[in-house]
């Protein structure tokens, strides 16, 4: 299926992907950035905030974005690694990986570090294919090492969910799990509460998280479930009123509207040795929350149909 390119009305080059049942995809090239993805029945399942910045050489507040990378403990590299502050390229050759599925909407990017790039100390080729059927939204990424000495790495998908208020959001499966509080100078602590709800300032990053978690939104009877694989941690943050406020690409109320919580590789740096790839997977959809409130099992394992892209 040829892809449908063009260009905003901010010059960035855009990529629509669509599906028979009516659902939809944007993807930016600056970034390698979801920015929208509708149901069938055109719902917005993102949060992009009302004060994006959508000038180039600044990260977009919102939608899905690729945190890459953080190499070892450097501090020198950009808050959340610099792959959301590049322009990426079509990828024509993803190699390793089977073609999408026929009724999948897909498309392949690559960023590859560049001598012109000084704030990158290694080099690396990153792969992300970002796939759409119906209501799922399935995105893997790998990173490849093309140095000749070995480094590690932090990463992690910054998913902004759009919800319908967030005191009405719960998110199950991360129950009993050790967190680092980032509010508190990453102190340590394990989670009591049966599931996360929310009433104040959140930044936690949860240790060893199961492959699925599921965030269930009570005002609009939906749920998302959350699926990955090669990425253990979860982030969950929100700002809250004092902080949204501050903060000039965020709305004074788009914390009431927003559901961040993000795949990740945090605590254990992910590491490779020269020519080494690390590929990781993530799956977004949608149920009614009917479904998941008391009968979904965070903690079961991924089981995806034979054929399906994941990595192996």
């Amino acid at each position: 299926m040829p892809l449908n390119i063009f260009h905003d009305r901010d010059g960035l080059p855009r990529i629509i992907l669509t599906e028979p049942k009516g659902s939809s995809a944007e993807v930016l090239l600056y970034g390698g950035q979801i920015v929208s993805w509708k149901n069938h029945r055109k719902e917005e399942l993102l949060f992009m905030s009302s004060k994006a910045n959508w000038k180039q050489h600044k990260a977009i507040r919102g939608g899905i974005s690729a945190c890459f990378a953080r190499f070892g403990d450097l501090g020198s590299l950009e808050q959340h690694g610099f792959a959301r502050n590049r322009m990426w390229s079509l990828d024509r050759d993803p190699s390793t990986l089977p073609p999408p599925l026929d009724n999948h909407s897909s498309v392949d990017l690559i960023l590859k570090s560049t001598k012109v790039d000084l704030k990158t100390p290694h080099s690396f080729e990153f792969r992300l294919r970002i796939s759409l059927s119906a209501d799922k939204l399935i995105l893997i990424p790998r990173v490849r090492n093309t140095d000749n000495k070995a480094f590690s790495f932090s990463f992690a998908l910054r998913n902004y969910l759009s919800g319908s208020d967030i005191s009405e959001v719960r998110i199950e499966g991360l129950e009993t799990l050790d967190y680092f509080d980032n509010l508190m100078k990453r102190s340590r602590f394990t989670e009591q509460a049966d599931a996360l709800t929310f009433d104040g300032e959140i930044d936690r990053v949860y240790l060893h998280s199961p492959n699925k978690i599921a965030i269930i939104d009570h005002e609009k009877k939906r749920t998302f479930v959350l699926q990955k694989k090669g990425m253990p941690d979860a982030v969950v943050w929100n700002p809250w009123a004092k902080k949204a406020k501050a903060n000039p690409d965020l709305g004074d109320d788009d914390y009431k509207i927003m559901i961040c919580v993000s795949s990740a590789a945090i605590e254990t740096p992910l590491f490779l040795k020269p020519s080494e790839e690390w590929m990781g997977y993530q799956e977004l959809s949608t149920v009614s929350s009917s479904y998941c409130s008391g009968q979904l099992d965070p903690r079961k394992a991924i089981t995806m149909p034979r054929g399906h892209d994941q990595p192996s």
